[in-house]
């Protein structure tokens, strides 16, 4: 499957704060349903930040470890548990498109959106799919630790791992105005110990989260420059594969989108209300 017809644009990896990257994952929605590109893009989490899914219970958080730790955290619009994106382990990406473009059934415009994250992986010679079927939970408020789900969830296996078989990449879709955003991560190297560090006494393990979560760093001899670069082509190859798609391989933000990102972050993706209540204000 190639992407839908129309003009994209490729931004690539911009390190910012979590809530701004939030706040341009919905930025470019707004894009998107006035007429404007369809966007692609990977990003960096800078400084490192812990996403509460939609209606995650801020109870669940150790408050004061992200702060002892410089730790942002955030809400974001999918649903799920919270997930550690650690600045150096974490390659996230996003992809915006008008919702008429895409499949309206929700494993459908999975399958079609995640093409390139399964190309990106394949390019790298890393042997990963989707989880054949679910997998138990271990911890409910940890995205990473609950059941796998074969619609999105992405499992990786090294050659001497037995046939055992990881999660590598977690993907999540929302709707807004009239435009499809599907974000995710694929983890590229695993701390362990800190992913669980940033919940209230989580009943797992260090040795327990790797059980369940592997880096490309333990699975293929690659840098992280190397591992965004191939995550880069394999989004940009996706979009102009389709006849009908053209691409600004250089894509960036305007002005209007940069402004319009930060207010989004000062009254929603910074503010206490919304990352701090249960289910996000409903905002």
């Amino acid at each position: 499957m190639t992407a839908p017809a129309g003009d994209w644009r490729l931004i690539r990896e911009e390190a910012r704060p979590g809530p701004m990257q939030m706040a341009l994952d919905e930025v470019a929605a707004e894009t998107a349903a006035d007429g404007g590109p369809s966007t692609v893009r990977t990003y960096r989490w800078e400084p490192s930040c812990l996403t509460l899914g939609y209606r995650q219970d801020p109870a669940t958080v150790d408050w004061a470890c992200c702060e002892r730790e410089g730790i942002d955290v955030t809400r974001r619009q999918t649903g799920g548990g919270g997930i550690y994106h650690d600045a150096y382990g974490d390659i996230a990406y996003s992809i915006t498109v008008p919702a008429a473009d895409v499949p309206g059934e929700l494993l459908d415009c999975y399958h079609l959106l995640c093409e390139p994250v399964l190309d990106a992986f394949d390019r790298l010679g890393i042997d990963a799919d989707y989880v054949e079927a679910s997998v138990p939970e271990l911890y409910h408020p940890a995205c990473y630790l609950r059941e796998l789900h074969p619609a999105h969830d992405v499992v990786a296996a090294a050659p001497d791992d037995g046939g055992d078989r990881r999660k590598i990449a977690g993907n999540a879709q929302y709707r807004k105005r009239d435009a499809v955003v599907q974000h995710g991560s694929l983890t590229f190297s695993v701390d362990a110990a800190r992913h669980l560090d940033v919940f209230a006494d989580p009943p797992v393990t260090p040795e327990g989260f790797r059980d369940r979560v592997v880096g490309m760093d333990e699975l293929v001899d690659v840098d992280r420059a190397d591992a965004v670069a191939a995550v880069e082509r394999a989004l940009a190859d996706w979009v102009t594969a389709g006849s009908a798609a053209t691409l600004d391989a250089d894509g960036a933000w305007t002005d209007a989108e940069l402004q319009r990102a930060e207010e989004l972050v000062e009254t929603k993706y910074r503010d206490r209300g919304w990352v701090r209540t249960r289910p996000g204000n409903g905002r």
